[in-house]
């Protein structure tokens, strides 16, 4: 499949503003299955960038800085994507949670793909027992990863509501977990606290999904946004 990705952001101050800085984290990334074949962005107005690779994680980093007044900035990246990997299904040959902890635990990989990098606290998805509690039952050691991974989203899907106006941006998961609503972000750590209470290294990913119109209806530009979901590290 081919994602032709366009995606916009506009900022609107209330104010003239003489400087901005921003760190972009917009360029997908090449990832098994997937390959970036064309990538632009565009700047009204026109700034100053510097790409890199972020030195903590897999993302692609663009620094942007704007150093004359504005009273808008509007960013667009355009790319497309080739996606050709297979939708994973649970399988009895599947390495249970428990063989997936111990792998993790006697890992050298040090890599920004290894598992050390996923299966600790962080800043923005910390230690949380009253989620590890609620979590646990989908997560048992002697449980196939997919199965459990699969388990568990589905019952996040079914006991919570999704809510826009339920949470912000820097919402903490425990604050999500309580409302028992928010949106995909909220979904995505809690999932994710819960995983590496179990042990487990799981990581928040970003992207975009392609998603379906309802029956009989067009397909509309627009109508799509990013969203987040969860990556099990697998061994």
């Amino acid at each position: 499949m081919i994602y032709d990705i366009r995606h916009i952001t506009r900022f609107d101050y209330g104010a003239q503003v003489k400087y901005a800085r921003c760190n972009l984290r917009l360029q997908p990334i090449d990832w098994p299955g997937q390959r970036l074949e064309t990538y632009d962005l565009i700047v009204e107005p026109v700034g100053r960038t510097r790409s890199a690779r972020a030195e903590a994680g897999l993302a692609h980093v663009t620094r942007l800085v704007v150093d004359r007044p504005v009273r808008s900035l509007t960013i667009e990246s355009r790319a497309r994507m080739v996606v050709d990997r297979p939708v994973p299904m649970p399988s009895p040959s599947d390495p249970t949670l428990a063989e997936i902890s111990a792998l993790a635990r006697s890992s050298r990989d040090l890599s920004a793909a290894g598992p050390a990098n996923y299966i600790f606290p962080s800043p923005l998805i910390p230690l949380d027992p009253a989620i590890a509690e609620w979590c646990a039952p989908d997560l048992s050691p002697d449980r196939g990863a997919l199965e459990a991974g699969f388990a568990l989203a589905n019952r996040i899907q079914r006991e919570f509501a999704f809510d826009p106006a339920a949470t912000l941006v820097d919402t903490p998961p425990a604050e999500a977990f309580r409302q028992r609503r928010g949106v995909c972000q909220d979904f995505a750590q809690i999932m994710i606290t819960g995983l590496r209470a179990a042990g487990i290294p799981a990581a928040y990913a970003s992207g975009y999904i392609r998603t379906l119109p309802p029956p009989g209806q067009a397909r509309l530009v627009g109508a799509d946004a990013t969203h987040a979901w969860v990556l099990i590290w697998g061994g």
